[in-house]
């Protein structure tokens, strides 16, 4: 296992206050968190109790829209904001049905480094490394993902459920048209978003402020707002969608109440013409 940032050794990793990539773990049943993000997950689902459904079927999204992509000929994945592996993870999908495919994972979180040993077992026709780096730095990210990746052929693009924690003074437009734009064509870009457009003011404000108490943001868009992140690409039928609407034939589904349940989940995926 190596991680392009050269780290080595044990990270250090603060358990003084929720991670989302720890409070995802716990949410789909993993045990690589810690109690302040079962704390935080706890709260939320006071006010969202199906929030690990709609986790479960973010990821499932993930697998689909990979499984997609691999059919179509794309060889090459970079996953940015990669989360704690729980399998299948990406990899293990493109490689199933393409097993040269080239796989580079990205996190900032240090416990996902500590557990990228399980994100780089693959095959050995394929390539996979791990690059430790925030989202919002995409030199960095270009620069040592551009060690295993050729960006001058298709690349497939993931950022599942990460755009949410990047607000727009944050800079998340311009994370996604910087990436965009280095994209060879026929490349496609897959995003998941939390929604603005299905819970009420109050359970928005609350969550926002509970999420800001604890150091952290949350940015949830409406559909309008996430649909501009695919400017200049052309959407895949059938373009932006709930997660468990995007071609759900791909996969297995993922049971989730009933009584009109959404899971507030906005998906798509794009090339780039």
């Amino acid at each position: 296992m190596s991680a392009l940032d050269g780290s080595s050794g044990t990270p250090r990793i603060d358990t003084g206050r929720p991670h989302p990539a720890r409070m995802y773990d716990w949410f789909l049943g993993g045990k690589d968190n810690y109690p302040v993000d079962e704390a935080m997950g706890r709260q939320l689902m006071a006010l969202e109790p199906n929030i690990p459904v709609i986790t479960r079927i973010n990821r499932a999204f993930m697998q689909r829209a990979t499984h997609w992509a691999a059919t179509r000929g794309i060889r090459q994945f970079l996953d940015i904001g990669t989360g704690i592996p729980t399998e299948p993870n990406l990899h293990q999908v493109a490689q199933r049905v393409a097993p040269e495919a080239r796989v580079v994972y990205c996190d900032h979180d240090p416990i996902v480094l500590a557990h990228a040993e399980a994100l780089l077992r693959g095959t050995p026709e394929g390539a996979l490394d791990y690059v430790q780096a925030d989202a919002r730095d995409t030199g960095l990210i270009l620069e040592r993902a551009g060690k295993v990746l050729d960006f001058d052929r298709p690349v497939a693009l993931s950022m599942i459920a990460l755009l949410h924690f990047l607000s727009d003074e944050d800079g998340a437009g311009a994370v996604v048209d910087r990436l965009k734009e280095v994209l060879a064509p026929g490349s496609c870009v897959v995003l998941s978003h939390i929604s603005s457009d299905f819970h009420s003011q109050e359970i928005a404000r609350e969550a926002d402020d509970r999420y800001r108490a604890s150091g952290l943001t949350l940015a949830p868009r409406g559909r309008a707002a996430f649909t501009r992140f695919f400017e200049g690409l052309d959407l895949v039928e059938p373009g932006v969608v709930l997660a468990e609407d995007w071609h759900p034939e791909l996969g297995e589904p993922v049971e989730a109440p009933g009584g009109g349940f959404v899971s507030a989940m906005y998906a798509a995926v794009a090339r780039k013409p």
